[in-house]
């Protein structure tokens, strides 16, 4: 298999060899290997030789685990970033979107973690919260606006904010929606559905 095959052939891989597994998460092979045989990363053996072999879903637990993007390996799992400073929240809407299935998710809690991990993670979508602990939302939507590599990342804003004016200037700074705290998450899920342009999942 060339080191050149896209996600599209990923995709509809099943089974993986160590060397295709490498390619998926970017690493050398021997790493993969390693991880194979100290128990990390679990798959079999083909019968009667050494090759070892990885399902696709134990490959997905383990880059999941490791932090390593789906998109390599072809998933249509949409990247999003929740960006808020208290637990629960951050939390409750993990939990709400991974069990929805659609949705790949990490968390920042302050703004500077958010621009560390959204220049790793890429996301699609950023749910920021308009207060945190060290600038506010609206410099987070600058900054990922000013990026090249997060233009099309869309910026969904959730705040007890009810000025129209600090909305306006979220909206200005480059937010694409904005989400009044607290939410019904059946809304969040629904205003995430339109940001995203996918289908309801109801």
């Amino acid at each position: 298999m060339v080191a050149t095959q896209n996600n599209e052939d990923w995709s509809e891989k099943k089974v993986f060899t160590t060397g295709e597994a490498a390619k998926v998460c970017k690493v050398s092979q021997q790493t993969i290997i390693r991880c194979f045989d100290s128990g990390r990363l679990n798959g079999f053996r083909v019968p009667g030789s050494r090759f070892r072999r990885i399902p696709r879903e134990e490959l997905i637990r383990f880059m999941r685990e490791n932090e390593i993007p789906l998109e390599t390996i072809g998933s249509d799992r949409k990247r999003v970033l929740i960006v808020d400073d208290e637990p629960e929240i951050v939390s409750l809407i993990t939990d709400l979107l991974e069990s929805d299935g659609r949705f790949e998710v990490r968390s920042a809690g302050t703004g500077y973690d958010a621009g560390i991990e959204t220049a790793r993670f890429k996301p699609q979508l950023i749910v920021l919260d308009y207060m945190l602990p060290d600038i506010n939302g609206n410099i987070v939507c600058q900054r990922v606006r000013e990026s090249d590599a997060s233009v099309d990342t869309r910026v969904l804003c959730v705040s007890g904010v009810v000025e129209q004016s600090e909305v306006q200037r979220l909206r200005d700074a480059g937010a694409d929606d904005f989400l009044k705290k607290p939410f019904d998450l059946r809304e969040l899920v629904q205003r995430i559905e339109t940001l995203l342009e996918i289908p309801s999942g109801s």
